[in-house]
């Protein structure tokens, strides 16, 4: 079993990943390593989503909304906290070439030697 230096690593690749689909418009690059019992705390309605095939839909929403492009979501101040089995991660986002606007926090779960994302949280602070 990894040691936490190990476990944080794996978390940052996962995460870096998912951020470059995002980038690319790949929606199962964006579904991967999420649980399919995913529960996703977003921005714009529906505002809680429940299950991978909801979470899916926000994302479509996204895509439709937003574009693709290396500048269409960039995750700026990345932090990971990884234990043995479970890790958080929180940073900044910046959507569509905007400055960071948008807060990001993500739970993860490790099965065996597989990370997985079960809890997304997106905020914005209120104006």
């Amino acid at each position: 079993m990894p040691d936490g230096a190990g476990n944080e690593i794996q978390v940052r690749n996962l995460i870096e990943r998912w951020v470059e689909a995002v980038c690319r418009g790949d929606m199962q690059g964006v579904l991967a390593d999420h649980s399919p019992d995913i529960v996703m705390y977003d921005v714009p309605e529906p505002i809680q989503c429940k299950g991978l095939r909801a979470y899916r839909q926000t994302w479509e929403l996204f895509f439709a909304e937003n574009g693709i492009g290396p500048d269409c979501f960039r995750l700026l101040d990345l932090e990971i906290h990884a234990g043995a089995d479970m890790a958080f991660a929180y940073g900044l986002l910046a959507i569509s070439s905007a400055t960071a606007g948008c807060r990001l926090t993500i739970g993860l779960r490790r099965t065996g030697r597989t990370w997985t994302v079960v809890h997304e949280h997106h905020s914005m602070a209120m104006p």
